[in-house]
């Protein structure tokens, strides 16, 4: 077990331990790469307004208000989609930006316009939250710590 896979597993051990039910659920399915709960920055983010480095793949530790969901561009081989259309509740209003997280992972509960969406900021990448309970539902992960993640076949 590498490092960041040791950190990964820690920190979702420590994000678990302060969600109320469902939590051991949430830190099994997050911790797997392949988990319908997790996906690369790279994947997942994009589409920021006012990103001054050119780094559209950022995001500020705050509230957000939803004002699109819609099915994400499909990629061949991969599932569904849906892409979150987000914008800065507080300070840069002219924040916006997307994150697409996989149908599964709001299968439990959907996310709609006008809803209020908690990004979180971790060492692992961010953290998607509802904004009324504060659980998370999805972690889009720096894309170093997503491939250290990833199955691989092991002989022996």
């Amino acid at each position: 077990m590498t490092f960041k896979t040791f950190a990964l597993a820690l920190a979702l051990a420590a994000a678990a331990s302060t969600l109320p039910a469902h939590a051991d659920s949430f830190a099994s399915s997050a911790s797997s790469a392949g988990s319908a709960s997790s996906g690369s920055i790279s994947d997942s983010i994009g589409g920021s307004s006012n990103s001054s480095s050119g780094d559209n793949r950022r995001a500020e530790t705050g509230p957000y208000r939803v004002i699109d969901v819609a099915m994400a561009p499909a990629k061949a081989g991969k599932e569904a989609k849906r892409r979150i259309t987000l914008r800065a509740v507080a300070g840069d209003a002219a924040t916006q930006f997307w994150v697409d997280v996989p149908d599964r992972a709001l299968a439990d509960r959907r996310v709609g316009k006008g809803e209020v969406v908690q990004v979180n900021e971790r060492v692992y990448g961010y953290e998607f939250a509802y904004g009324d309970t504060k659980k998370p539902f999805f972690l889009a992960l720096e894309d170093d710590w997503y491939r250290e993640l990833a199955s691989r076949k092991v002989t022996i």
